[in-house]
């Protein structure tokens, strides 16, 4: 994709053209920060001739769940600049005559007929600090496509005109814009014309506004940039050196022999926070909010530390998604209903496989070592073996009922839902392995993620990958049958045998109870507003067993007052079948109740390398994880920095 670097002749043309061919106008302007206003303008040169249709969208790709976003949108009116006489209306303007707009539906608008261009004007309540709408204040303002623009029902094919506009007043004159939306005669990072070619390109393209600091780097010969928002004291210098290994490793992946980028400018936005964690994936650009204490700095160690590691897994899961999910698509996400839950049953795949390689790709690119990656990994193994929905729902329903479940999670959520993100990361992990060791490391997951992207993504025509293709794809790519495998794991609710596969790589995988002590309550606590409450119960452990519920707030056990330090340090003192007495309060009801205590769960992962492993296991496991970093030559990387006020 072109960067816009000023107005020329050919963009010019460009965008006559588009007008003449009946382009969508969009113009935004930051009217109000301190009210978190929006106000857009959308110009539709040729409504449809018996009364033009408008609708906000309810969700965003890359979220599922249904949000609602017409919720925003505080006011709206619009006029028309020919036709017949209409009422005055007052922000009439240019002569133009004021139409009748009728909501329909919950996110809908039906204009009145109107005979020449009709001009919407709306404003947008910003005030959402997330990747998913938009928020506005004096200090920065982010939009995401679907939470502001509107959708013009029955012309989305049309090519679309986007003009931003700064903030009024001279406060704001030192503000910057960073999007990758190609420029139809803005300068780089400018306020001005921008331009898509239809609105689907339009809501991929998210925009920060404000004054960040810039940073960027070149990977795969393509420009990566950096822009953090927010106060920070980040080491760019190596946060680019980090990030462009972990984004060349990625291209190397995908396109082996040319390791080329599929595209000619990436953007990392980044909303740097005192406590926030989040990501969203566009086709050249990824939004992110982070911890500030994430970003790296001058003191970081050579092997990042925990928080480091969060963030660049991070970015690394977003920037992977633009491979897998944004040109490899489900069947249900080639043509995206705005308005409606698009279902599939594949996230297991489209996160899962994400969640696996993101991680994966921090060792293979050398950023971290192999005992940092088994780290992360028992940390995903953990965290699937605590819940025990994973026995109740397999991670292909799980994905069909992101909509209703995974986005909203409940009390009883770890008992009822399994992860397509944590599991399905488990299940890619195990497919990858199975086929390692199967083929004595000529075949790998990496040969199914490349057919994907030749035949779905890479220049292929419309169409996505649907649920029935996956296993035989998988053969074609690797030459062996697997489906026994993707039935049990994928649409079943089995525990995986990941110890058994991962023994002839001479990793062992151990798991036990960690510290949680002698005994347990089966139940998740914490201290919410001064009182020990119960936040999760797990079916058929202790508690739920002795009629505790989540939400009681437990007040003493064994008559003597507890908090949470004291219930752990009490139950250290027990063993598995005793007894205790629980006083709680229900509401403004106190329950009293008898619990046997179990033993706790072995869910704590552990990963070793088995020191006897002979010479096929550490082959395998270098095929799998890369060379070990002292056998690694250092990676040469171009990266630069600037920044900015």
């Amino acid at each position: 994709m072109r960067r816009g670097t000023g107005t020329r002749d050919s963009e010019t043309q460009d965008l006559r053209e588009e007008r003449q061919a009946g382009a969508i106008r969009y113009r935004i302007v930051p009217v109000d920060p301190n009210a978190h206003h929006f106000e857009v303008e959308l110009t539709i040169e040729r409504p449809a001739p018996d009364g033009q249709r408008v609708a906000m969208p309810a969700w965003t790709p890359g979220s599922y769940m249904i949000r609602e976003f017409a919720r925003n949108v505080v006011s709206i009116e619009a006029h028309c600049e020919s036709g017949p006489r209409a009422p005055a209306h007052r922000g009439a303007s240019d002569g133009a005559r004021a139409v009748r707009l009728r909501k329909i539906d919950k996110a809908t608008w039906q204009a009145a007929r109107c005979e020449g261009p009709l001009r919407i004007r709306y404003r947008v309540y910003a005030w959402d600090l997330s990747v998913r709408a938009a928020h506005l204040d004096s200090t920065h303002g982010f939009f995401n496509g679907p939470g502001v623009f509107l959708r013009v029902v029955g012309q989305e094919d049309r090519p679309c005109e986007l003009r931003i506009d700064r903030p009024p007043g001279d406060a704001f004159a030192d503000w910057r814009v960073a999007t990758t939306m190609p420029s139809a005669g803005a300068r780089e990072h400018a306020f001005g014309a921008y331009r898509a070619r239809d609105y689907a390109e339009l809501v991929d393209h998210p925009v920060e506004m404000g004054r960040f600091l810039l940073a960027a780097f070149d990977a795969g010969g393509a420009r990566h940039e950096i822009a953090i928002t927010g106060r920070h004291d980040a080491d760019t210098k190596r946060l680019c050196r980090d990030l462009a290994r972990i984004c060349s490793e990625q291209i190397r992946l995908f396109e082996p022999g040319r390791r080329r980028a599929p595209f000619d400018r990436y953007l990392f936005q980044v909303l740097a926070l005192g406590n926030g964690y989040g990501g969203l994936e566009h086709r050249t650009s990824t939004s992110l909010i982070c911890s500030r204490n994430e970003l790296p700095h001058r003191a970081e160690p050579r092997e990042p530390s925990e928080s480091y590691r969060s963030f660049l897994g991070l970015a690394s899961h977003e920037y992977f998604h633009l491979w897998n999910v944004k040109r490899i698509r489900p069947a249900a996400f080639v043509a995206p209903d705005f308005q409606n839950e698009n279902y599939t049953r594949l996230l297991w795949i489209f996160e899962g496989f994400t969640s696996y390689y993101d991680d994966l790709m921090l060792v293979r690119s050398g950023v971290i070592g192999h005992e940092a990656y088994f780290t992360l990994l028992a940390k995903t193994i953990s965290n699937v073996e605590r819940g025990p929905g994973r026995r109740v729902q397999s991670i292909a329903e799980s994905s069909f009922d992101a909509w209703i479940k995974f986005y909203r999670q409940d009390e009883n959520a770890p008992n009822a839902i399994a992860s397509y993100y944590a599991k399905g990361s488990l299940v890619a992990l195990a497919l990858d392995l199975a086929i390692r060791a199967n083929s004595a490391g000529r075949h790998s997951l990496d040969d199914v993620v490349r057919t994907m992207w030749q035949r779905f993504g890479k220049g292929a025509p419309d169409g996505g990958l649907d649920e029935a293709l996956f296993p035989r794809l998988l053969e074609e790519s690797v030459g062996m049958r697997l489906d026994a495998q993707i039935r049990s794991w994928a649409y079943g609710t089995a525990d995986l045998p990941l110890a058994a596969l991962l023994r002839p790589f001479g990793v062992r995988l151990a798991l036990d109870a960690g510290d949680q002590g002698p005994a347990s309550l089966g139940a998740r606590v914490a201290m919410r507003d001064g009182q020990l409450a119960i936040v999760n119960a797990y079916n058929g452990q202790a508690a739920e067993r002795g009629g505790l519920s989540a939400g009681d707030a437990i007040v003493a056990v064994d008559a003597l007052r507890v908090d949470e330090s004291a219930l752990k340090a009490l139950l250290a003192r027990r063993r598995p079948g005793d007894r205790i007495r629980v006083h709680a309060f229900r509401r403004d009801e106190l329950i009293e109740r008898e619990i046997e205590l179990d033993r706790p769960p072995a869910t704590e992962a552990k990963l070793s390398v088995e020191a006897r492993a002979g010479a096929a296991a550490r082959r395998l496991r270098a095929g799998w994880l890369g060379e070990a970093p002292a056998q690694r030559a250092p990676a040469r990387r171009k990266a630069s920095a600037r920044a900015s006020s």
